[in-house]
């Protein structure tokens, strides 16, 4: 009777510590309620095809994560990799430049043939073949800036860029990818886009949870913006400052925006939508609960890879999938000749296939 008494004691105490550790435990996520809408899933013009499944990967030398692709002058097509290294690709073969930093994201040439960086972990960095890099902007505000993700550049050397979250250092919480888990987690609104000129740095709109692709209209009188966490695109009239949504309840996270130069844009959705991130989107608390388990069993992405490219006002032109996710993790494309470069953020190999 008293080793009953005794079990079912110890039995109460380590529920009841337990639960108390599951509900009041220290935690990254401060998450905040909010409300998506129904996911139509892949209906319409996001209907399941095998257009994507033909691409092949072209070798990056072991190196994995080709985030963005830069578009030269001479029609050659740069990007990086998770290592820092610089890749410089024509048709299908690619051949290392250097090595960067520690995780470039966002690439484009501006005007002067300079390639203009954003890294996560330093800021907006400028690149020359002859000079190397240097430091444009780490600070907005007096703040440090953390977790810049993607850029464009304007014909007068303006630089666009948007900035993922304020919330998150991904040079602290274990990379890119595990800080855009985390800030999607919480969903808290602190991202923002901005223009870098001439040295003065001007906020342009904020208030998005988790900013990622920008890019330019051909006019340069307006930016598309993906927002990830809102599975929404944007237009940012940046005369006016005025920002619509021109797409919005997308099936996945979509991630970066690059213009094909027709007035065009290819977006990649980095993953599927995850039911459970939808179905507690409403409870804050229980988000935090599960923040607290084993990594193992929290939400990651889905290997399924989406492309998709609209035009200026949001209509979806093209999509093309691989549901078997043989190169995971789109983030974008773009038509250079008669092929499709596609850019991943952990595939090994800069993905390529004809020009549909």
């Amino acid at each position: 009777m008293i080793l009953r008494i005794i079990r079912l004691f110890l039995f109460i105490f380590l529920f009841a510590l337990g639960t108390s550790w599951l509900l009041f435990s220290p935690v990254e996520v401060d998450a905040v309620a909010w409300s998506p809408e129904r996911d139509q899933g892949f209906t319409g013009d996001f209907a399941l095809n095998e257009r994507l499944a033909p691409l092949q990967a072209i070798p990056l030398g072991g190196s994995v994560g080709p985030e963005d692709i830069a578009v030269h002058s001479d029609g050659s097509i740069w990007t990086t990799t998770q290592d820092g290294i610089l890749w410089r690709v024509e048709g299908r073969s690619a051949l290392e430049v250097g090595r960067l930093t520690d995780r470039p994201l966002g690439l484009e040439f501006g005007a002067d043939d300079a390639l203009y960086i954003a890294d996560p972990t330093i800021g907006l960095l400028r690149w020359t073949i002859d000079g190397g890099s240097e430091v444009l902007l780490d600070r907005v505000n007096g703040a440090p800036l953390r977790y810049i993700n993607q850029l464009d550049v304007g014909s007068d050397g303006s630089v666009y860029f948007s900035v993922s979250t304020q919330r998150f250092d991904p040079a602290t919480q274990g990379g890119t990818l595990a800080t855009s888990i985390l800030d999607l987690w919480e969903h808290r609104d602190t991202g923002y886009v901005a223009r870098w000129r001439d040295g003065e740095v001007t906020i342009l709109a904020e208030g998005f949870t988790y900013t990622n692709g920008v890019a330019l209209t051909p006019e340069e009188d307006a930016l598309i913006i993906a927002e990830t966490g809102g599975y929404r695109i944007w237009r940012l009239d940046l005369a006016t400052g005025t920002r619509t949504e021109i797409l919005t309840n997308l099936p996945g996270f979509p991630d970066n925006v690059q213009a094909q130069g027709d007035g065009t844009f290819w977006v990649g959705l980095v993953s599927p939508r995850r039911k459970i991130a939808d179905v507690l989107a409403p409870f804050p608390t229980l988000r935090e609960v599960i923040w607290r388990l084993p990594e193992q069993v929290r939400p990651t992405p889905i290997d399924h890879g989406i492309l998709m490219r609209i035009d200026g006002q949001g209509q979806v032109l093209d999509v093309l999938h691989d549901a078997d996710g043989a190169y995971p993790l789109v983030t974008g494309g773009r038509i250079v000749g008669d092929l499709l470069y596609v850019s991943s953020l952990g595939a090994p190999g800069l993905g390529v296939l004809a020009a549909p």
